[in-house]
């Protein structure tokens, strides 16, 4: 028996049922290519990304140093680009302050009103961020050599904290399966607490978007920028609608779909039962005759949920778990600097 099904969870299972039984899911990425091909095709990691390889941060072991691993080697590429940076639209003055760099002094503004004035930008301006990470049993899936669901869903979550922290902007975290488990806040003293909880999530229970996230609506009572951390097993519409609830407040919401290489690819050749991680359902496999039937299910999963969520102008990624973080964190620093734009 391949306990792989597992990764995929009780939702996996509906779609592999409606595969005529086959294993959990494959998955393509944006363009059809996989996250490997894509690396192959630009030559490879360089030495400096390979340090952000999930494999190798997971040998660190320590979150916090996980993320300012990931973040520092993420802001070192920024200032190599040409293209990316971080935002710097003007947005407001403020009074000078003893220890201010008067670098940012606007000496046109003294020159006018003999008053020192600092220059704000959008990089500056607090928000908050809260990130939401799924904990469900699914998660806990890895194919061999590779990081589990729930360990890149923590690895990135916690870079995406530090990373917000750095931009002055207030942290905080929601771990969910079918209920809240853990909530910590938004604040920007909380980038501990946010450390501390992924540190301790766990992937042991069944779970479910809509009603979790339904009741993180009592919790937000400011605009945010929200960022779900999530394999989303579960009908495209029914994800549709339970992200629906987190926009009511004019929240922004960025979806990072976390899915293992073999539930993309694929690859067992050997007939086999595979075992639902969540409903522990196990489902008897010969993937020679479902292998591309499979695929077909997968790819219109995927393609059903880029078309809801960007009908809904949701920000969608997908990433498989050996795709290093510095790579979600464009796609989340391309999402800030269009969102300070709009704002």
């Amino acid at each position: 028996m391949i306990d792989w099904a597992s990764g995929v969870g009780r939702r996996a299972s509906e779609l592999a049922r409606r595969a005529r039984g086959a294993p959990p899911e494959q998955q393509n990425t944006p363009g059809g290519h996989s996250a490997r091909h894509q690396s192959s095709a630009s030559g490879g990691q360089t030495p400096d990304t390979r340090f952000l390889d999930p494999r190798v941060l997971a040998r660190l072991g320590d979150l916090e140093l996980i993320a300012r691993t990931v973040v520092e080697g993420f802001i070192t590429g920024l200032h190599r680009s040409p293209h990316l940076g971080l935002s710097m639209d003007f947005a407001e003055h403020r009074p000078y302050m003893p220890g201010d760099d008067i670098r940012r002094m606007d000496w046109r503004v003294y020159a006018r009103t003999d008053r020192y004035y600092m220059k704000e930008f959008e990089a500056d301006t607090n928000t908050n961020v809260v990130v939401l990470v799924d904990v469900s049993r699914s998660m806990s899936y890895a194919s061999p050599g590779h990081v589990s669901k729930l360990d890149y869903a923590r690895f990135l979550a916690a870079s995406l904290a530090y990373f917000s922290r750095k931009q002055r902007d207030r942290v905080g975290l929601v771990t969910f399966d079918h209920e809240i488990v853990d909530y910590v806040p938004p604040s920007a003293k909380h980038l501990h607490a946010v450390l501390l909880s992924l540190d301790r999530a766990t992937a042991t229970r069944p779970g479910a978007l809509t009603e979790p996230l339904l009741r993180l609506t009592e919790h937000l009572r400011r605009r945010s920028i929200l960022v779900l951390i999530s394999d989303l097993y579960d009908e495209p519409d029914r994800v549709a609608r339970a992200v629906d609830v987190l926009r009511g407040k004019g929240n922004e919401l960025i979806v990072f779909h976390v899915l293992d290489d073999a539930e993309r690819h694929f690859p067992f050749d050997d007939a086999a039962s595979f075992e639902d991680l969540e409903t522990e359902e196990k489902i008897p496999v010969i993937p020679e005759y479902l292998r591309d039937q499979y695929r077909t299910v997968m790819a219109d999963h995927i393609a059903a949920l880029t078309s809801v969520l960007g009908q809904r102008r949701i920000d969608y990624a997908l990433f498989d778990t050996s795709r290093p973080l510095d790579h979600a964190l464009f796609e989340y620093l391309a999402t800030r600097q269009r969102l300070s734009r709009v704002r």
